[in-house]
């Protein structure tokens, strides 16, 4: 079995709440999204998805995902798409850096593998865990008391994990964090993340004036040292999440005790491939995991699905549903969440079907 062509395509994921916002004045109201398709010689094509937060969240662009392909796709026309180990090491030798440009590829070529062998992407992964998973839902930062009522209003609709959105103004942050804590139920857990959004002296206010909540700090600084100093300062579980991009941060944070809990973005790492590696090391150093990706939509949920719905239940903090967030579904079979859970589809690999006339023509071509 060999690649004989790679197709990519854009679509535009416009949200049900109009924007997204998180720290610094950041928004976002349309993504831009890639959906790439793999197809081999014997005919069966293989899906995968990538979709940036806006070209300054992270060193990643949806325009950026298309042209990586570009430069990259033409030394992968011949390869075995199986392979995934050793095509993960081929397109390290073609394109240095860049995971967010493979990832969408690697994923397609786990969705390729699960219909070559007739399993599920997470069997292969591992096997999957339970009946379903747990989701968040993250709170776009707005006014305070705002935020407060969709976290009224979300827990209403089944989550109990919430992804509040500070990184402002500690005032109005210390504010955010503890009218939305005032919504919560026994049982129910609320992040505060900052995205990299205060400087230390403003986080370590924050975390002081809040000791008293039931709260996780997540990511309140750039800089891994940073958001280092403001851990060993308060008693809070602690989260990285812009700083976890491959496995010797991960060594070194635990190393450190620098966390409780990491987020693994199936984008950061370049594929299923790498972050499933990413998972399997987390288990082993007792580290839980919210599993998900800088954005996407059916695609994209349907990877997170599989690599959650494979985690040792124990360790999955919380998982994603992207899709859920969005007005244009882009593929048929993809998992939907019921009452603040997911689970990953039993068909083989991924379990979706692209929406063609959602897609369109692609983009790019490569054969």
């Amino acid at each position: 079995m060999k690649i004989k062509r790679i197709m990519a395509y854009q679509v535009d994921l416009p949200l049900h709440e109009g924007s997204y916002k998180w720290s610094g004045g950041k928004s976002v109201d349309v993504f831009d999204s890639t959906i790439v398709a793999v197809e081999t010689d014997d005919g069966l094509i293989g899906y995968g998805e990538c979709c940036p937060l806006g070209p300054f969240y992270l060193p990643a662009y949806g325009a950026g995902v298309r042209t990586g392909i570009k430069e990259l796709g033409p030394h992968l026309i011949g390869q075995n798409p199986i392979e995934t180990g050793k095509l993960n090491q081929l397109m390290d030798q073609c394109l240095k850096g860049h995971p967010y440009v493979k990832s969408p590829i690697d994923i397609a070529c786990w969705d390729i593998k699960g219909q070559v062998t007739g399993m599920p992407v997470c069997e292969m992964l591992g096997g999957r865990y339970g009946d379903d998973f747990i989701l968040y839902r993250a709170i776009s930062q707005i006014e305070p008391e705002a935020m407060a009522a969709n976290v009224k209003k979300y827990r209403d609709e089944g989550y109990r994990r919430f992804q509040l959105k500070v990184g402002g103004n500690p005032d109005e942050d210390i504010e955010r964090i503890k009218l939305a804590a005032a919504e919560l139920n026994p049982g129910d857990k609320l992040i505060a993340d900052a995205n990299t959004g205060w400087l230390m002296h403003e986080a370590a206010r924050v975390v002081r004036a809040v000791d008293d909540i039931d709260v996780y700090i997540e990511q309140p600084c750039e800089t891994y040292e940073e958001c280092l100093s403001i851990r060993e300062r308060t008693s809070h579980p602690f989260i990285l999440d812009e700083v976890i991009n491959g496995i010797d941060i991960l060594v070194r944070g635990h190393a450190d005790r620098a966390m409780d809990v990491v987020n693994i973005k199936i984008s950061k790492f370049g594929g299923i491939t790498k972050a499933a590696l990413a998972r399997d090391l987390c288990v082993k150093l007792g580290i839980a995991m919210t599993l998900e990706d800088s954005w996407g939509g059916d695609v994209t949920t349907a990877a997170i699905s599989h690599l959650a719905h494979s985690t040792p239940t124990d360790y999955l903090f919380t998982a994603t549903d992207f899709n859920s967030y969005v007005t244009v579904s882009t593929a048929d079979g993809a998992p939907q969440r019921n009452n603040g859970r997911m689970s990953a589809s039993n068909d083989p690999g991924l379990g979706i079907k692209p929406i063609m006339n959602i897609l369109g023509n692609p983009l790019l071509e490569i054969s």
